[in-house]
């Protein structure tokens, strides 16, 4: 019995942990973009400092430090087994571009303690931006 109630105060405990996260605003900062196709073949690479901030209403990208897309989070899935390692975030959103409204998909993923993460404009599906964060961090 011990082992039992033991055993799930432990799963309880991970599984706040792990929904706490989604709620946390976050810092995904990169020095490299790859671009690649809707096939996933990589079209080019730029060395460039990237910081990506997601919170619960918006993104934020920020490119060599001047703001570069900004968009309202209209909704997010999010799905940690092990926060910032093991998991999967995807969130639909829309952004200003060219003064008109424009679908954004971003997909956060976590595998083997990589994280990886997907920008697409859902109309520009052959110009989607990969990012390997040097650092995901929660922003107090």
């Amino acid at each position: 019995m011990k082992k039992i109630l033991l055993t799930l105060t432990l799963l309880a405990g991970l599984s706040v942990a792990c929904f706490a996260q989604c709620d946390k605003t976050v810092v995904l900062t990169s020095s490299k973009t790859d671009h690649i196709d809707a096939a996933g073949a990589l079209l080019r690479s730029e060395d460039e400092a990237v910081a990506i901030e997601i919170n619960k209403t918006e993104v934020n990208v920020l490119v060599n430090g001047d703001p570069k897309i900004k968009a309202i989070i209209k909704s997010n899935t999010c799905n940690w087994k092990v926060p910032f390692k093991d998991g999967k975030t995807a969130i639909h959103g829309v952004a200003q571009r060219d003064g008109k409204d424009m679908p954004v998909t971003l997909t956060i993923e976590g595998k083997d303690g990589k994280v990886t993460l997907l920008f697409q404009m859902d109309e520009a599906l052959d110009d989607r931006v990969r990012i390997t964060p040097d650092k995901f961090a929660e922003k107090p």
